[in-house]
């Protein structure tokens, strides 16, 4: 070897040829994985084989990871690891975070502060391995300690060249619990963060030195090596990139994280996999720990054997390329669409709930005596602070005026309307001082005849956004000449206005008592100004949309900037919510009356971010399960693009999964059109599509937590508008979307609390270029196929229905189509005279008959629009 060595410096220095020998020797000492985009070189050194290469090549362009490592972690522990918090490990802030009152998360973060999640416990295995072999292109490196074998197996993924594929096995030597860590590709100092997520956890463009607002909030990395529950992580993908451009992630094979429901009960929580963004020695690296220390099949007798298989994708890209890889070319989220079927359409779950509402039983109803006037809302039997089961709450006055618009409905008109509108005006404070023109509180507790905040004596400027500024908004829309609902809306813009500082924020909230702000450790990072734009569209005041764009401008800065967010759900503490996903159409709205392209970006940037809201794991398939006794296959109930009311460490779904609540969905559909970015739509129809596994038969309400499975909306009666609203919403962006803007309706304001919906029917919209007016009369259509949906539209000033058939399915559709027709003609009953058929682009297909029952084949996520012309 000596020798050969020799010759080959002499014929380097005379530029003549390696030998052979030579190049085998070096390859034996430099074990390589190379294609055409990567290459990973090792090097044996003193302390085993390390990674002393790590590039990726693009477009011919070749990029290093600077700090390649390859330093192997293995935990171990004899015993069981110990289980009591350690708040000798962290700061005042975090030991005695959240205040007692916060019963919903007060254990759940005593449960972050112990030594497994704190990546303290056990012992820490760390080396680099001392031996390796290499086959071609696949390398086994083995390392024994006195503890356990390790053995990986790494090699380069035929069908995606920018992927490393590794097995690691061990195998144990001594008793005892063992969780394995992916090994430590590179590291990224602090100087070269770009940007780092864990999806559903955490995400921003720097380490947080705070540890609750980073590891309850979300905002920004933590600085400690925390390990975080899969239970919550939306896509296993932990990820970082490098201020070079790079961006690389962990990715564990399908099949190693929780699976929410096995066979026959809820296994949410059970946690086989943990997540971090840096290593035990606390530098930064995407890992992935599996089994979890102390947990499920961590224990290992002597001679036992674990495996965990992982890949590392490191690409010349952003985030949220890396990200959608691991969502689509590993987890396979498209194929979740084909095994999708159900057997209510989602316009009869309308109807079903038009029934539903107008029913004082099954709505909870209740009519009250307040200041005078008589007050109406639903009874809520969720957490209330000061509650005596005796709270009442409107939620989507938008869906409340847009129903009885589109049906006619009498009941709704003159039994529920001006209910809801007294219960609006008495909610706002009409007394002079500090807090004139908020609205008192969320909810009215009958028994005590006041209103109260969920969840203690403050007011919160978003509040008055929402209960103030969008639910007199919406109703304005409808109501265009109430006067008094102006006053109203003015009284509450000149507050927020007197409330804005002067850089164009607002404080999280105010005491009630002292009028001094409290939460004065977060910052309102929510979508507050949206209130200030909704009176400039209504009263026109140029002053309100001058600060609407102050506000905006301080939250794309402080907010969007920094990838860091706040939540509007009291009982939770305010961790991030769906008020990210109302950040979004609020930004939207904005560009659409300013034309300011930098809200458009900031809007795009937040909606990529949201979208880690949504679940997409684990795999979807047709494995049989029982639930409540009732046969399942998997996909029914599966919790794959479904979002969370609020996710990370201490969020709802920590226990109780996602939600059904699918706000997002008509506003994803619509920014697919502006970006053709498919993740957006679908994750919409992954949401919206074949969920009646979770739907009551009785109500057609859809259960709000995952968790109730189809226990229909329990404590929560008032949820039912919302999902009028969302599905509203969601079927007109389809027929927008699939007509190419041919079918266009216009949208009122964001639905307060849950999520950016918006409400329609206040204004005519136009159908192929004919102006119409959105109808939908109970029992309008039958259709025989649930998977095809409808909408009306009232032609105006001519006796013309356009009814709008949305094939919600992969495959083509046949379908028996009946029209009643007693139920057009504003419900005088009507002759049909003609009847046609146009493509989604107003093509006339063909002439159908008169009779009122028709056969239709729609193409796969096709639309058609049937125009009945009438006497």
């Amino acid at each position: 070897m000596r020798l050969h060595y020799r010759k080959n410096i002499i014929f380097l220095l005379t530029g003549l040829p390696l030998l052979c020998g030579s190049i085998e020797a070096l390859a034996q000492r430099k074990p390589t994985l190379t294609n055409k985009n990567l290459r990973v070189e090792w090097q044996q050194t003193g302390k085993g084989y390390q990674i002393n290469q790590l590039e990726v090549v693009k477009q011919g362009r070749t990029t290093p990871l600077n700090t390649p490592s390859g330093e192997y972690t293995v935990l171990y522990s004899a015993a069981k690891p110990d289980s009591l918090p350690l708040p000798n490990e962290v700061d005042e802030h975090a030991r005695s975070f959240p205040e007692p009152i916060y019963k919903y998360i007060t254990s759940t973060w005593k449960n972050n502060l112990k030594p497994v999640p704190m990546n303290t416990a056990g012992k820490a295995l760390q080396f680099f391995p001392d031996k390796a072999q290499q086959s071609g292109q696949q390398i086994v490196f083995t390392q024994e300690t006195p503890e356990a074998r390790v053995q990986a197996t790494w090699q380069l993924d035929a069908l995606h060249p920018n992927d490393i594929l590794v097995k690691l096995e061990i195998t144990a030597r001594q008793a005892g619990y063992f969780s394995l860590a992916t090994p430590t590709l590179a590291t990224l100092s602090e100087a070269d963060l770009a940007w780092g997520i864990i999806p559903g956890h955490l995400q921003g463009k720097a380490l947080q030195n705070d540890l609750v607002l980073s590891y309850a909030y979300g905002q920004g990395i933590p600085r400690k090596p925390i390990i975080v529950r899969d239970r919550t992580a939306s896509t296993l993908s932990p990820l970082l990139s490098h201020k070079n451009g790079l961006t690389l992630a962990v990715i564990p094979e399908p099949g190693t994280s929780r699976n929410p429901w096995e066979k026959d009960r809820n296994t949410h929580s059970e946690w086989p996999l943990g997540l971090s963004l840096m290593n035990r020695r606390a530098q930064l690296t995407p890992t992935a720990y599996h089994p979890v220390l102390g947990e499920k099949d961590s224990y290992l007798k002597t001679g036992e054997v674990r495996t965990f298989s992982f890949r590392y994708s490191l690409q010349a890209a952003d985030w949220y390329t890396v990200y959608k890889h691991a969502i689509y070319d590993v987890y396979r989220f498209r194929d979740f669409l084909p095994l999708k079927k159900t057997q209510q359409s989602l316009t009869n779950r309308i109807e079903s709930m038009h029934q539903y509402v107008i029913s004082d039983t099954t709505s909870l109803w209740r009519i009250e005596q307040f200041k005078g006037q008589e007050i109406g809302a639903q009874a809520y039997l969720g957490g209330v602070v000061g509650s005596d089961k005796d709270a009442m709450k409107n939620s989507d006055y938008g869906a409340m005026w847009m129903l009885t618009k589109l049906t006619g409905d009498s009941i709704l008109a003159n039994t529920r309307l001006p209910y809801a509108r007294n219960f609006k005006l008495v909610q706002q404070q009409q007394e002079p001082g500090f807090f004139q023109g908020a609205a008192v509180g969320q909810y009215y507790l009958s028994k005590s005849h006041k209103f109260t905040e969920e969840w203690g004596p403050y007011v919160e400027p978003i509040g008055l956004t929402y209960y103030t500024m969008l639910d007199i908004g919406n109703i304005l829309l409808f109501e265009p000449n109430d006067t008094e609902l102006k006053e109203r809306l003015r009284l509450g813009a000149e507050r927020l206005l007197s409330w804005q500082h002067s850089d164009g924020h607002w404080e999280v909230a105010y005491d009630r008592e002292t009028e001094k702000p409290r939460f004065t450790e977060l910052q309102d990072l929510r979508p507050t100004f949206y209130g200030l734009l909704v009176a400039h569209r209504i009263l026109g005041d140029p002053k309100y949309l001058a600060a609407a764009r102050k506000g905006a401008d301080w939250f794309i800065e402080h907010s969007v900037n920094r990838a860091h967010f706040l939540g509007v759900c009291g009982d939770l503490r305010f961790v991030p919510d769906f008020a990210t996903g109302q950040s979004v159409q609020a930004l939207l709205d904005l560009h659409d009356v300013t034309g300011d392209k930098r809200y458009q970006e900031a809007a795009l940037t937040t909606a990529r971010i949201y979208t880690a809201s949504v679940y997409t794991h684990p795999i979807p398939t047709q494995e049989k399960k029982t639930v409540n006794g009732t046969p399942r296959e998997d996909w029914e109930i599966s919790q794959v693009g479904l979002s969370f009311e609020h996710g990370g460490s201490v969020g709802s779904a920590a226990i109780n999964g996602p939600i059904l609540l699918a706000s997002h969905a008509g506003m994803f559909v619509r920014l697919f059109g502006m970006t053709r970015d498919s993740l957006f739509l679908d994750m919409a129809r992954a949401a919206a599509w074949g969920r009646d596994a979770f739907v009551d038969k009785s109500t057609s309400v859809a259960s709000y937590y995952w968790r109730a499975m189809n226990g229909g909306a329990g404590p929560y009666p008032h949820h039912a508008w919302w999902q009028v609203g969302w599905i509203t919403d969601y079927l007109l962006s389809e027929a927008g979307l699939r007509s190419n803007g041919k079918i266009t309706f216009p949208r009122g304001f964001i639905t307060p609390k849950v999520g950016p919906h918006q409400c329609y029917g206040f204004a005519p919209g136009k159908v192929f270029g004919q102006e119409v007016n959105l109808s939908l009369p109970t029992g309008l259509l039958t259709i025989s196929d649930p998977q095809v949906d409808y909408f009306g539209a009232q032609a105006a000033g001519k006796k013309q229905v356009f009814i709008l058939l949305i094939n919600n399915d992969d495959d083509a559709k046949e379908a028996t189509v009946q029209l009643r027709p007693e139920k057009i003609g504003a419900g005088k009953g009507a002759k049909i005279q003609s009847v046609s058929l146009f493509n989604e682009q107003g093509t006339k297909l063909s002439d159908i008959a008169t009779n009122g029952n028709w056969q239709v084949t729609l193409p796969a996520f096709g639309l058609q629009v049937v125009a009945v012309t009438y006497e």
